[in-house]
């Protein structure tokens, strides 16, 4: 009923709903073969520049963060920032002594930039939807996309590195052999080897996989649900003097309202979830054949 009301009033005014959507779905797309933005390339030397941009951003602000934590870090009584940095320290190095079984130095710190990352990258969806895309078609900037965990190129190049650091220490632990012998031999023995190929080959192409598609789905249902509440705003500011003006704007409150704590939970649980999956990878890459 809502989205009717939406459609209909946006289009008195030019625009329409869909399009409302489309422009909040676009991505600030650089075409590297052209070497020009074009917002209907597409293929492998198109960027994504604001998911770039944001993501670099959001990085260095986290590394600075836990840089200003570390250089004033105090035995005597803690400040409230150094806390909280020792906190996230604690838990994530929890999470990696409970799960991870291995020996490798690196797996702690890469669950915890990982959890602070992704939870860093997923909360840009709580800001106004409208917000900063207005303010940077007031730059001339026409698409501006926040959210880089709703974009593949994202969630799969994350993916990605963690699934080159499980065929790395599968390698190195268990060696080259070790490695292909699991191929060959799991789980059903020598004589039913390419069942066994097979099924190991789906097994490890599974990881980035799963890793990649559930944040991203997570990410672009929330992100596109918000967009859907946003609509009402539209509604709104085009029939102010309708009597639909008032419930309409009552109604965008109270599910913007109910879905931004929902999301809350959702950003913390996501990154959670990318962070614990990688640690469990990584300690069955270490795991040697019994």
């Amino acid at each position: 009923m809502a989205s009717a009301e939406n459609v209909s009033t946006a289009a008195e005014n030019g625009t329409s709903a869909s399009a409302y959507i489309h422009h909040h779905l676009q991505f600030l797309q650089f075409d590297l073969s052209s070497f020009s933005f074009d917002a209907q390339a597409s293929g492998f030397w198109v960027l994504n520049v604001d998911t770039i941009v944001i993501s670099l951003v959001l990085g260095l602000l986290f590394v600075w963060l836990f840089r200003v934590a570390a250089v004033k870090v105090t035995s005597g009584t803690p400040g409230g920032w150094q806390n909280f940095v020792e906190v996230m320290y604690e838990f994530v190095d929890t999470q990696v002594r409970e799960l991870f079984h291995g020996d490798s130095e690196l797996v702690a710190p890469l669950a915890l930039v990982i959890f602070i990352w992704v939870y860093l990258m997923n909360i840009m969806d709580l800001l106004p939807v409208d917000s900063l895309p207005l303010a940077a078609g007031a730059a001339g900037i026409p698409y501006l996309r926040v959210l880089g965990t709703a974009d593949l190129n994202t969630t799969f190049g994350l993916a990605g590195s963690v699934f080159a650091l499980i065929l790395f220490y599968s390698i190195k632990v268990k060696g080259g052999w070790g490695y292909l012998k699991e191929f060959l031999t799991h789980p059903f023995g020598w004589w039913l080897a390419p069942f066994n190929i097979i099924l190991k080959f789906v097994e490890e192409i599974a990881k980035p996989v799963s890793l990649s598609l559930r944040l991203f789905g997570n990410m672009y249902a929330s992100e596109l649900i918000f967009v859907l509440i946003a609509l009402f705003t539209l509604s709104v500011a085009t029939s102010v003097l309708s009597a639909m003006a008032v419930p309409l704007f009552i109604i965008q409150l109270i599910l913007g309202l109910v879905w931004s704590i929902f999301e809350v939970l959702i950003t913390a649980l996501q990154a959670y979830i990318f962070m614990m999956l990688t640690i469990v990878y990584l300690s069955m890459a270490h795991q040697k054949e019994h």
